[in-house]
Order: C-alpha cells, then structure tokens, then sequence
C-alpha cells in the first residue's frame, strides 16, 4: 500500500466516523427511541440525518485501551514527562543503550545488548536495516468509546520531516480497527545519507458476547530506503577532525560511496482467533477444569533485500567477478501455524496452554551471483515441527509466567527455548522480578549463505546452534529502579574485522547493572541512569563500553493564569567510556568488529517541551556543545555524530 492510498483510506474512516460519532446531550426518552447495546439513547425521529445521542455516562481517559501483544492494558497517555522526552525520536523508545548515527531513521551502534526478547526462530539478518522494523510483538490494539487518532511531527535533518498517524475507531463495544502510517524522509547533513522509510500498520479485534469466540489480527507493509555513503574518506576524516573551517558545511566532506544504495522491505500477515467449547466464570476455585479454548494463529512474513549500485566500487568492497554492477536481492518468507489448547485449573494454579507450530521457511537468491566463488546453494529451505507450552499463575502476591517451545531434529530451524519470569509486587509500593531465559537456535540466514558480486562476500556455511542463556533480576520502586542481567554465550556468531561471519569457539561470559534514580527539589528534578558493563571472557569480540551515564536536569511548571501549559525546561548529558565500537559494513547493512579505533565522548541536549491540553510540544539542541568541543564524536568508525542541530516537533491526540 502506498502512502496516497493510505492517507485516502484514513480520511474516508475519519468522515465516516465524525458522521457516526455527532451528538446532542440531554433529552428524555421519547416513544420512537431506542437503546443501544452501549445503553445510549437513539432518537429515530431525525429526518436531517443527524443522530441524536444522549450519553449514560461520562468518558474517562481509562476508557481509551490500548492493549499489548501479550494482552497487557495501558492507556493513551497524554501527559508530559521525562520519559516521554527520552522517547521523542524516530523510533518513539528510550535510546539509552544505542549510539545514533547522525540523520534520523538511521542505524544504531550498540551501547548495551538485552537478550529478554530473542525471537524462537532465525531471521533473515542484514540487523542495521531492522532497528525500524515492527515485530509481531510491536504491534497495539485498541478499545475507545470514539473515534481517537494521533499525530507526531518531528522535523528532518537538512529536508524532511516524520510524520507518525494513528486513528482508531469502534465500530462496536466488540470490534475494534486501526490504522497507522509511519513516515520519514531526511536529507541529511553528509552526501549519500538521504533516509527514506515507513510503516503501515492495520489491526483490529472482535469478540463475541460472553467472549465466547475471539479474534484479532494486523497487516503491516514496511519499507526502508538508505543511502549508503560508507563514511568519510581519510582526507575528510582528518578535515573534519581538525576542524577546518572549508569544511564546516559537511556535504563538502568526501565520503567513501556514490551511487550506493540499500532496501529492506517487509510485510506480514497475522491472524490469531480462539474459540470457548467450556464456558464458566474465570476462576480456578469453584471448578477443576474450566474456560477451555482451542486456539490457530497464522503468521505470513516475508522480507526482502536489496543492494543497488550504479557502478562497482572495487577499492572499498575488494574486487569483483564482474566489470558490471547488478542489483543484489535476497527474499526470506516463514509461514508458520499454530494450534493451541487451553485452560484453567486449580492443578496448575492458573492458566495452561498447549501449543504446536508448524513452520515453513525458505531464504535465498534466485541465481548464482558470483561465478568464482564456491557458493553452490541458491536457496535454504525447509519444514520443522515444535512443541511447546505457556503456563501464567498467580498466587497471592506472586505472578509466575513461562513458555517453553522445543524443535526437534536436525535442521536449521531445531532448537530449544524457555523463559521464566517471577513476580513479587507489593501494592504499589515495589515489584521485585526474576526472569530466566535458556534459548538454542540458528544464526541469522545472511551468515549461513551470502552472495555477492564482490569476491570477499560470498560465503556457504554450516554453523551450530546458538545457545544463550541469561539470568535477569528486576527492581522497581517509588525510590530506585534497577535491573542486573547476567548472560553466557555459546558459538556466538558475528562479522569478523574482514566481514566473514564467524563463531566464537569460547564462551562469552556479560555482566550487565542498570539504575535510575530521580531527585526532585521543588520545581526541579534531577533523572539520573547509570550502566555498569563487564565481559569477563569473549571481550575480542563482544564489545561494550564500561560506563554509560545520563544525567538531565530539568525544570518543571505550570505556567500562566489558570495552569493552561505544563513546561519541562532541561539539559541532558550522556557519557559512555571509550571502547572499540562495532564498524559499519554498507553491503551487509551489518556491525563487523575493529580494532583500530576506540569511540567514547559526552553530549550536552538542551530542550524545551511544553503541554497545553492534549498537545506536547518538544524544542530540542542536539549536541549543543558540539560548537566548541573537540571533534571526537563518532557513531561508528569514519561516521561523524550529529553536530548541533534543532529539533522541532509535536505530538497531539483527538478524542473525536
């Protein structure tokens, strides 16, 4: 779907939904009056076409549901705060752990690593291109009284802007639709950095009366545009290093690629539907075996890959099978289904579910690309059958949750995974949670088979399982938040310093701390993260600062008469320790270690955000110091950080 038919489809589902949703308040009920199923009165004696409404009762903002993918209840939130200043960017998430690159919808270098939501099943890779991409796990549905919709606006880097639309609708108390589009498109302050992505997003849900038969699903259409300029050449990388004033507007700068280009498209199918042969209360105590379901969830995902070049570049990627460049493309498709039953009992001290999938899977090329490389294989492919289970209980104060799933066989999908979670939560007061996760599977496909036209990148290999195991404690509460995860890996797949995957033989051993502690002293506050990092064994090629600190002090009021704006007035500085980061590979749009540079610097943000109603306004300086400050700033090897640049933007929600 393309952005025009998008927007067109928006509007007709706003006019129809501002038709639905005209009222007048007040009345008494009349004889040619009718009820509906939400208990608001109807006058059918209005020949203009209008309906008349007199509402039961007042919407609240709890009324506006916005629900996860494990089921989990928020609302929309249109308060200002710290954290919603943290989660102003592209990505709408906390960038804590991530080092940016300089033009937003970018990739990002990793300043920490979580392995609390390793997916069960291997990816296609080619990762750089993916920070973007929305996991069946992203994806929200709704439940509101009226039509809702919401807008972000953020401006670009040298042209462009993101736009991020939301509106949703019930048809019904039942049914439930949305639509959503995600856009970017940036310029950029170097050559070659031109950004160009977006995100489609529809869902919905329904449910019978008694919840007797359920049903949700989404569509999503992804596609990611890069340019690729591979940094800046040695001569432009001593310029700007040395800070010549010829070259303080940066398209001067020469880089490394023209004429190079990268696209990562993606779209997926997901349909997840259950139906109630026993119906009773939800409860374990009055029955042995209640509320039994049997459950199908389909999933149809394909991706696909795309390295464009006008002409070859021989002296950056090494040499080539042929004097004529041709387009790289690789597709990756996974069809899976899943068969479940499930059910509560006193015996299981809660909820039990049983499930099977089936998956189908197939990656690869449609010709041999390099003909003097020993890459005798177009496609991976095959079938694979699991068996697994979810439990969730909750006994008193304590909420224990698991799902395990197990792939036997020989082929690439086998494997294992189990994750446990316990969940200590005193009132409101704190929450204390364990979690282990013991996971077994293949590396990503692109590191098993590759081809190219370049000669270095062709590669056809047979790599074991990756086995990770990570232990994580969790700790929050009104005074500290905290969280310690520590993490063993096995046959670690990575980029070696040539961009040849490799595993390590070793075992990397990851000690990860985290807290945040915020002061607050009248109308000021004082957010404080620190993140402690160690890798005791596997650090040659597990790379991570020792130290990463944030710090934002900051100013909060109501201003003028009444209270009508909210204002949040700060600057916020972040460190990270000098390490040898991870370098950017353009043709894999992957991280391969190095070991000739080490990165490490501080930032100064300075922003300005206020809230008037239901609309935020954000005023941001990044790298405010940058001016002044010594040019040591990089994303990765030869990528410069953003220098200072000013943001505007907004984020506004209509409740119709």
């Amino acid at each position: 779907m393309n952005k025009q038919t998008f927007f067109f489809l928006l509007l007709n589902l706003f006019v129809l939904s501002s038709i639905f949703s005209q009222r007048k308040l007040g009345g008494e009920k009349k004889e040619n009056t009718t009820i509906d199923e939400n208990g608001q009165v109807i006058n059918l004696d209005n020949n203009s076409g209008e309906i008349n409404v007199t509402l039961s009762g007042k919407t609240k903002y709890t009324d506006y549901k916005v629900f996860s993918h494990k089921r989990d209840t928020t609302y929309i939130d249109t308060t200002l705060n710290i954290k919603k200043e943290y989660k102003f960017n592209y990505l709408r998430k906390d960038l804590f752990e991530f080092l940016e690159f300089h033009n937003q919808g970018q990739t990002l270098n990793n300043l920490g690593y979580s392995f609390s939501n390793l997916q069960r099943l291997p990816d296609i890779g080619f990762t750089a291109k993916q920070v973007s991409y929305l996991e069946v796990e992203d994806i929200k549905y709704y439940e509101v009284p009226t039509p809702t919709s919401e807008i972000l606006y953020r401006t670009g880097l040298e042209q462009g802007q993101v736009l991020d639309a939301l509106f949703t609708l019930n048809f019904s108390k039942r049914l439930n639709v949305s639509l959503s589009y995600k856009g970017i498109r940036s310029l950029g302050a170097y050559r070659q950095a031109l950004v160009s992505n977006g995100n489609f997003r529809g869902a919905f849900h329904y449910r019978t009366k008694e919840n007797q038969y359920q049903i949700r699903g989404h569509l999503t259409t992804q596609d990611f545009f890069h340019q690729e300029n591979g940094g800046l050449t040695p001569s432009a990388l001593e310029n700007f290093i040395n800070e010549d004033p010829n070259f303080e507007t940066r398209a001067r700068l020469d880089v490394n690629l023209n004429g190079t280009e990268t696209q990562f498209d993606g779209n997926r199918i997901y349909l997840e539907h259950s139906y109630k042969l026993l119906a009773s209360k939800d409860t374990v105590n009055d029955k042995d075996f209640s509320n039994l379901k049997i459950g199908h969830v389909f999933t149809n995902e394909n991706k696909t890959y795309d390295f464009i070049q006008t002409a070859l570049e021989p002296t950056f990627f090494g040499t080539s099978s042929s004097s004529n460049p041709r387009n790289t493309e690789v597709k990756n498709k996974i069809t899976n289904n899943e068969l479940n039953i499930e059910f509560n009992s006193k015996y299981v001290l809660g909820k039990f579910k049983a499930k099977t999938n089936i998956t189908n899977y197939s990656y690869g090329y449609d010709t041999i690309l390099n003909s003097s490389s020993n890459v005798n294989k177009l496609k991976l492919a095959g079938r694979a059958i699991s068996f697994g289970a979810d439990w969730n209980a909750k006994i008193k104060n304590f909420q224990l949750n698991a799902d395990a799933a197990i792939t036997p066989g020989a082929g690439r999908l086998s494997g294992n995974y189990l994750k446990g979670e316990a969940i200590f939560e005193k009132d409101s007061v704190f929450s204390i949670k364990g979690t282990l996760l013991i996971s077994s599977k293949s590396p990503n496909f692109n590191t098993l088979l590759h081809q190219s036209e370049y000669d270095n990148y062709n590669w056809q290999n047979e790599f074991s399982n990756v086995n990770t195991r990570d232990l994580g404690f969790d700790f929050q509460s009104k005074w500290l938040n905290a969280s310690l995860n520590f993490t063993n890996i096995d046959n670690y797949t990575y980029f070696n310093e040539d961009s040849q995957p490799e595993q390590f033989t070793s075992q990397i051993t990851y000690l990860k701390v985290k807290a945040n502690r915020e002061f607050k002293y009248k109308k000021f506050a004082l957010d404080n993260t620190l993140m402690y990092q160690n890798v005791s064994s596997g650090s040659s090629v597990f790379r991570v600062p020792e130290f990463v600190t944030r710090n934002t002090l900051y100013y909060a009021d109501y201003w003028f008469k009444g209270k009508p704006m909210l204002v949040n007035i700060g600057v916020t500085f972040k460190y990270f320790t000098a390490y040898n980061a991870n370098a950017y590979d353009p043709l894999l749009s992957e991280f391969r270690i190095q070991n000739d540079e080490e990165i490490g610097f501080p930032t100064f943000d300075v922003f300005f955000n206020a809230q008037v109603r239901r609309t935020r306004l954000y005023l941001k300086i990044d790298n405010a110091t940058s001016s002044f400050s010594k040019k040591n700033y990089f994303s990765a090897p030869n990528y410069p950080y953003r220098d200072f640049t000013i943001r505007f933007g907004l984020v506004w929600n209509w409740f119709i």
